[in-house]
């Protein structure tokens, strides 16, 4: 078996993670394949969408950032691609990172159903100015993350597990702190209730950005880095703890600094986040350290990403003191500094996703009894997609989150249409590639045993 399998050991079979056709030596608690490969595609549909409507709101963006175009464009890119995808993540991993199956797979779909639903009734309704759309929307996440709670709760229980599952506990309740905060907005948009100005909005994205996305991808790189870099990291590892505490308490701080307009509590907040995400990079740094596998077009992926966390951090500062005597350009830069914290999450998931999918994939083709290459040589995660292709994958997403920042932070309405263009091209061609060549050889052993020439050999 390939070196980098995610799954060392999970405890007994159980039913909530049964499938037929399992493979020898997936444990039984790993849900189907099916189950993270749906959010996963679903979410590199999201992604389309995403870069759709940011060149539809292109010039809205310039003049207003917080306009209702350019809100429905980070909706899409926040529910329907991030959170999609991290949520396929969480219910591939936390089985693993546990020991402990999820409650129910039926849990994990209806999940899955009703997320769909909601990132799209949403942005989609705020869009085009439908506010029953809206309400649906935020109705559904609602359910979505009561059922994830469900879902996930016993798994999560589990004691003495490590940064990890730390993490993913305060990342599931920043998921229904980002969610209490976004009804908020629904209530607003059909009451007008509240001021909804710039620094509200600002701190719901922090809520989101970091409390639930960005924590939820600190938690689950500290199981991931071990694996795909076949690192390990003598003595006591402490920056991944200190990473999972500290980027929660931050945002605790940050957000309702921004919130009520108490300066002195936001940039506390601040400095509190900074040293949980310094603490992450820190990480990231000693594991590349003590890599045992050669540089790849994943080790590219990550650095990139830790890349954008940088620029984010610089734009975010650099907006915090422009703000109080230049409010268009302080706007301007905010915005450039969530796309850039958006660029961070984004490319580290695509960059996982030539790791994670290959290897969900390979295991539903070794159920199938596809286990070799047409060539006859053992099938290896590496055989599942175009090496060339993904790394025009990781141009084009490279240049959309570049064009975008400056888009955004210099009020250029064409960087921001050619950033959104750059996006959809990458998503489309990121979910082609993962997926064709599995499906060619599903079809291919389909044709054989139609044949009756026995068991597959392109296997």
């Amino acid at each position: 078996m390939p070196a980098e399998v995610p799954h060392a050991s999970v405890r007994p079979p159980s039913p909530a993670g049964s499938w037929a056709g399992r493979p020898a030596g997936v444990p039984a608690g790993i849900p189907p394949p099916s189950v993270p490969l749906s959010f996963l595609a679903a979410s590199a549909l999201g992604l389309v969408a995403c870069g759709a409507v940011l060149v539809w709101s292109r010039a809205a963006a310039v003049s207003d950032p917080t306009a209702d175009p350019v809100v429905a464009a980070a909706h899409f890119g926040m529910l329907a691609t991030l959170s999609m995808g991290v949520l396929g993540a969480l219910h591939q991993f936390t089985p693993v990172v546990t020991q402990r199956a999820l409650r129910s797979v039926r849990l994990a779909r209806a999940t899955f159903l009703a997320w769909l639903a909601a990132a799209w009734l949403l942005p989609s309704g705020i869009a085009v100015e439908q506010e029953w759309l809206v309400e649906a929307g935020g109705g559904l996440a609602a359910l979505a993350i009561s059922l994830l709670v469900v879902n996930l709760w016993a798994p999560l229980s589990a004691r003495g597990k490590g940064a990890p599952v730390t993490g993913l506990r305060f990342a599931v309740a920043g998921f229904a702190l980002t969610a209490c905060f976004g009804v908020v907005y629904v209530a607003d948009r059909s009451g007008n209730w509240f001021d909804l100005t710039g620094h509200v909005v600002l701190a719901h994205a922090v809520v989101g950005l970091f409390a639930w996305l960005g924590l939820a991808y600190v938690s689950v790189a500290e199981k991931l880095w071990p694996m795909f870099f076949l690192a390990h990291i003598p003595g006591r590892h402490r920056a991944g703890q200190m990473a999972v505490r500290a980027v929660p308490a931050g945002v605790v701080l940050l957000s309702p600094g921004l919130l009520t307009g108490l300066p002195w509590l936001a940039w506390a907040g601040t400095a509190v986040l900074a040293t949980g995400l310094g603490a992450h990079l820190f990480s990231l740094l000693a594991h590349i350290r003590h890599r045992r596998r050669k540089a790849d077009l994943h080790l590219v992926f990550v650095i990139t990403s830790a890349a954008w966390l940088l620029a984010g951090a610089g734009l975010a500062l650099a907006a915090g003191l422009v703000m109080p005597r230049h409010q268009h350009l302080g706007s301007a830069l905010a915005a450039a500094a969530v796309t850039a914290f958006a660029g961070w999450l984004l490319e580290a998931l695509i960059g996982h996703a030539h790791k994670v999918v290959p290897f969900i994939v390979w295991s539903a083709l070794r159920g199938r009894g596809i286990a070799t290459t047409q060539a006859g040589r053992p099938l290896g995660f590496a055989d599942l997609y175009n090496h060339y292709l993904a790394a025009a994958v990781y141009a084009l997403l490279t240049a959309a989150i570049g064009a975008l920042c400056t888009g955004f932070g210099a009020s250029l309405p064409g960087a921001i249409a050619v950033g959104g263009m750059l996006l959809s091209a990458a998503a489309v061609m990121v979910a082609a590639n993962l997926s064709i060549t599995p499906l060619r050889m599903l079809h291919r052993a389909g044709a054989a045993q139609a044949g009756g020439n026995g068991p597959p050999r392109a296997r």
